[in-house]
């Protein structure tokens, strides 16, 4: 008999093992990664909103940065946590309905705010007499609200189409989260329709900003080759280096999920990628931005005495 969306009432998570003693293992690693997350991104945006040197509009983004990987860090790895220590591996379908819709805002919230981020550098290197009047406190406020706003409004387009899908042939989803691709997976009919939306969304919440920011940095790559002096040129890239490091390592694992094929979707793989851009990540940021800045080493020390 075929089940649809409005007779499920429940997803089961699959998780990574089965194996209670890699559960207990997966526990502790998924905890301690988890602290580390919540305290790194927190002191981040404590020293940001404290230290004086550091009210400028660079610091703003990397504290509404640190804000928002603190939340999307918190959509994910509680629920995971307590799949790893409990015999329980549910979640409702309005708990998945939920995670899902808040998986995806931020997701594309954060595309669009690293978007933001590079248009900040480009103005900061290759504008600089520009830079004071062309980025405005005001400016840079209406950019992090638009990046919500567009996130959010794209979220909600991507969550009602998937939740309206009828889930015909099972309630087990094969990930550790209520994600795209195995929930797919799950649905039955016509599927046409809504890969056209996701790759229209995947065209306009990551390949998008992803384009603006290689642009950006082509800009900013030409305007350092053109200065002079060494040391100049270590300081312009050093005002970027850690922006693009964190680019590079979230707008690759995107990608790599959900910019292939789906014959070469492979469930078991996918969930360690996921795992990186989900629950790493969020902590590589603060680690990211403060061992690669001297303001921000200096404000830690600071507050530290």
């Amino acid at each position: 008999m075929e089940k649809n969306n409005h007779m499920v009432t429940e997803f089961i998570l699959v998780g990574f093992t089965t194996d209670p003693v890699m559960q207990l293992v997966l526990f502790v690693v998924f905890l301690c990664v988890y602290s580390v997350t919540m305290v790194g991104n927190t002191t981040l945006m404590v020293l940001i909103c404290k230290d004086s040197r550091l009210h400028t509009l660079m610091y703003f983004f990397i504290g509404n940065l640190s804000f928002l990987d603190l939340w999307y860090s918190s959509v994910y790895t509680p629920k995971i946590l307590m799949t790893c220590i409990s015999e329980d591996k549910t979640i409702s379908f309005a708990g998945c309905v939920a995670q899902f819709f808040f998986s995806a805002g931020l997701a594309y919230s954060e595309c669009y705010l690293l978007a933001a981020m590079a248009y900040d550098r480009y103005m900061a290197i290759s504008k600089p007499l520009l830079y004071a009047q062309a980025m405005s406190l005001k400016l840079c406020a209406f950019l992090v609200a638009a990046s919500y706003l567009g996130g959010f409004i794209n979220a909600s387009i991507i969550t009602k189409k998937t939740f309206t899908m009828n889930f015909c042939k099972d309630n087990v989803i094969d990930d550790f989260f209520c994600d795209l691709l195995p929930l797919v997976k799950l649905a039955c009919g016509r599927k046409e329709g809504y890969q056209a939306l996701m790759y229209f969304l995947l065209a306009s919440n990551v390949i998008t900003p992803a384009v603006l920011i290689l642009a950006s940095y082509l800009f900013i790559i030409t305007t350092i080759l053109r200065i002079r002096s060494t040391q100049g040129r270590l300081k312009a890239s050093s005002t970027c280096s850690s922006h693009l490091i964190s680019v590079t390592l979230y707008y690759g694992s995107d990608l790599y999920i959900y910019s292939r094929p789906q014959s070469s979707y492979s469930l078991d793989r996918d969930k360690i990628v996921s795992t990186f851009y989900t629950v790493v990540f969020p902590m590589l940021n603060p680690l990211i931005y403060s061992l690669r800045n001297k303001d921000v080493k200096e404000a830690l020390n600071k507050l530290l005495k």
